[in-house]
């Protein structure tokens, strides 16, 4: 299932506007802010598909029978550039365990690049909900990746993966890579075109370096 957030109408595209405009884009404080806003806006949507349980709440003056989320999904994020968006969705769920991936394109000379995993932590994922975070899905190689790594920690129950903006060829590398059974694919937008640098057009440019400043890449 992929579900686009930015097809109806919503405060949500006013952030996801702001994060693709190359002048609000100079700031970065902002960026990640409004990163961190559509972070809250998945986990508000992504929670009415979780299981509740009803409790019961003391009050100054009586007892208020609630449903109430019966366990907190595991927010996973790929570093860098997911750490906005996974501040967004910690800050709803805030009694969230969390996972962290290092997962990045190492470039090389002749134009093309791999995608390098160094660095996993995680709690068990076994029969947990899991929500796997990157704000951007472009060839979907480093989401598969980082999905079948985080394997080795457990089967999760069903696996929510939240990026800000995909493209169409990313979403079908997933479908082929990752399956749809227990997968529901999250996003902002869904855009139809890839640079030959396999940027998204007209996606919003390097979101881990609008984040936090340009990276040294080492040959």
């Amino acid at each position: 299932m992929v579900i686009n957030l930015g097809e109806k109408d919503s405060i949500f595209n006013q952030f996801l506007s702001e994060i693709r405009s190359q002048e609000i884009q100079k700031d970065s404080m902002r960026f990640r802010r409004n990163m961190e806003r559509l972070g809250e806006l998945f986990a508000y949507e992504i929670s009415k598909k979780l299981e509740y349980v009803e409790k019961e709440v003391i009050s100054p003056l009586g007892i208020s029978h609630m449903k109430l989320i019966k366990e907190y999904p595991i927010l996973a994020t790929i570093l860098r550039a997911g750490l906005p968006l996974h501040q967004g969705m910690l800050n709803y769920f805030d009694s969230a365990e969390c996972a962290f991936i290092s997962a990045y394109r190492r470039h090389h000379k002749n134009g093309r690049f791999d995608i390098q995993l160094e660095y996993a932590s995680s709690p068990s994922l076994e029969k947990k909900n899991l929500i796997l975070i990157d704000p951007m899905l472009a060839t979907g190689a480093s989401m598969a990746l980082t999905y079948k790594a985080l394997l080795q920690f457990g089967k999760p129950k069903h696996t929510h993966i939240v990026v800000a903006i995909a493209s169409m060829e990313g979403i079908n590398y997933l479908k082929r890579k990752v399956g749809t059974k227990d997968v529901t694919i999250w996003t902002g937008a869904i855009d139809d075109e890839m640079t030959a640098q396999s940027y998204i057009v007209p996606g919003l440019g390097d979101a881990g370096d609008l984040a936090f400043g340009n990276k040294f890449q080492l040959d």
